[in-house]
């Protein structure tokens, strides 16, 4: 299943993690990782619940690519 919805990575200092949030789920779809890789593989399975128990998807945000065109 392709999923085109946001995910931020950010580093925590208070939590010494990786905190995951879902912009598109509203402030409490979270997910954390001790790596940055762990945050990754925590986030794909997270998203992918979120897509499964969700009757009503929010609309994805799109973003426009940050290449210029010449």
């Amino acid at each position: 299943m392709k999923l085109h919805y946001s995910i931020l990575i950010q580093w925590s200092d208070e939590d010494q993690c990786y905190i995951v949030s879902f912009p598109e789920f509203g402030k409490y779809a979270k997910t954390h990782g001790d790596t940055y890789e762990e945050a990754v593989r925590n986030a794909q399975e997270v998203l992918e619940l979120l897509v499964e128990d969700n009757e009503k998807l929010p609309k994805p945000n799109l973003y426009n690519s940050l290449a210029t065109k010449t």
